[in-house]
Formats: C-alpha cells, sequence, structure tokens
C-alpha cells in the first residue's frame, strides 16, 4: 500500500482572503511578528500497490479534482507502508 500525502495551495499570484483574516487576527493577538499567512488544504489518500502508474495516477486526481488548476498548486509525497 502507498499513503499519499497531497498538499495544496492558492498559487502565489491568487489574493488569498482567508489567509489575510487569519493574519489580522494574530496580529490583534498580538503576534506582529507574523508577515504573511496563506491558508491550503492538506489530504492523505491510501492506495493499494497495482499494476499502473503511480505518479500518473495521482497527477490525474490531483489536476481533475482534489485541486483547482487555475488557482490553485499542489504537491505531494509518498511513502510506501509495510504492512505488519
Amino acid at each position: 500500500m502507498y499513503k499519499v500525502k497531497v498538499y495544496v495551495t492558492l498559487r502565489e499570484s491568487v489574493l488569498d482572503p482567508q489567509g489575510k483574516a487569519v493574519m489580522h487576527s494574530l496580529h490583534k493577538m498580538g503576534q506582529s511578528e507574523v508577515e504573511d499567512v496563506r491558508i491550503g488544504k492538506y489530504l492523505e489518500l491510501t492506495l493499494q500497490k497495482g499494476d499502473y502508474d503511480l505518479d500518473e495516477k495521482i497527477v490525474a486526481m490531483c489536476s481533475k479534482l482534489l485541486s483547482n488548476p487555475v488557482i490553485e498548486d499542489y504537491r505531494y509525497e509518498v511513502e510506501e507502508v509495510v504492512a505488519q
């Protein structure tokens, strides 16, 4: 089995109003050293091993469903899970 960790974030060129709101709240709490906040998504997928190209499958899932390629970027990490 594979454990895939997917990180989806807004592109740098896209305004992140939710991140700005969090940064504003942090500043009101006295955390003035925070210069920027970007909000994203984290997903964990568990995939069975099979006769397929793992990277191709992950890219297809990310670009077609898990992220909006117009405004979001994604990256992923793959761990092989050893059955115990």
